[in-house]
């Protein structure tokens, strides 16, 4: 088999207040980078210092996840933010966890957008553009993750444009449309809550490249790191079987 290894991530830290969501303690366990929420769409300064703290205690890679300041939609409701406003609003969420990072002796890893900053960025060119420019902005030369297929596009043209890195990834636990871009939320069986379903779906994407679509046909996809959304409550159980079944097919888990 040619693929020797994969990064597996998930959207952490995401907790807020005296409200908890997620189990990052046991998520991190089978992960080899974390996305951590920035204070807009979750987290606050105290879950940012600790999961800093976590992730480097258990030798996982940490990610800025900048979203939408949406505390109460969770960063999934669409904004009409300006590009300037969504670049002065990603590059102050990377600051603010650059900040926790320093403290701790560690280097940001890469950036990640959340949500329905991510969806508006796949839809957009200008706000695509405008995230770019704020992670090569906030220096140190991290990558940008995005969608690894067809719907990704514009975020690919953009960080190429810009000048940024790329990490390209796929979703085991969410279903796809036929487009190449995540199936809304609101369509039926757009998450997948079965750990051997998604554990299996992940192995698709790495080894074969293709996925089916959940409205018809197949989508190719580009898999250099698999994300498992933290709120997910299968969460840890999908991770775990993503983890195994990789390995099983001697496919190590490495940070990108």
């Amino acid at each position: 088999m040619s693929i020797k290894g994969v990064d597996i991530n998930a959207d952490c830290g995401e907790s807020f207040g005296r409200w908890t969501l997620g189990n990052d303690e046991a998520l991190f366990d089978y992960l080899s980078s974390a996305n951590l929420a920035c204070g807009f769409h979750a987290g606050d300064p105290l879950t940012m210092k600790k999961s800093v703290k976590l992730a480097k205690a258990k030798g996982v890679a940490i990610g800025a996840h900048p979203g939408f300041p949406d505390l109460a939609g969770f960063g999934r409701r669409i904004m009409m933010a300006s590009p300037d406003e969504v670049y002065s609003d990603v590059l102050y969420q990377i600051a603010a966890l650059k900040g926790f990072l320093a403290v701790e002796g560690i280097p940001l890893h890469h950036v990640k957008p959340h949500g329905a900053l991510h969806h508006k960025a796949v839809a957009d060119k200008e706000t695509s553009l405008a995230i770019a420019h704020a992670v090569k902005d906030a220096g140190d030369d991290v990558p940008l993750v995005a969608l690894g297929a067809e719907g990704g596009r514009l975020q690919i043209e953009a960080a190429n444009e810009v000048g940024v890195k790329l990490v390209l990834e796929a979703f085991p636990e969410r279903a796809y449309i036929a487009s190449g871009k995540l199936a809304p939320r609101t369509m039926e069986g757009s998450s997948i809550h079965d750990p051997l379903e998604a554990a299996e779906r992940a192995l698709q994407m790495v080894v074969d490249g293709k996925i089916p679509a959940i409205d018809g046909g197949e989508v190719e996809i580009q898999a250099e790191t698999l994300c498992i959304h933290g709120d997910n409550p299968h969460a840890v159980t999908i991770a775990k079987a993503i983890q195994a079944k990789l390995e099983q097919e001697d496919i190590r888990i490495q940070a990108f």
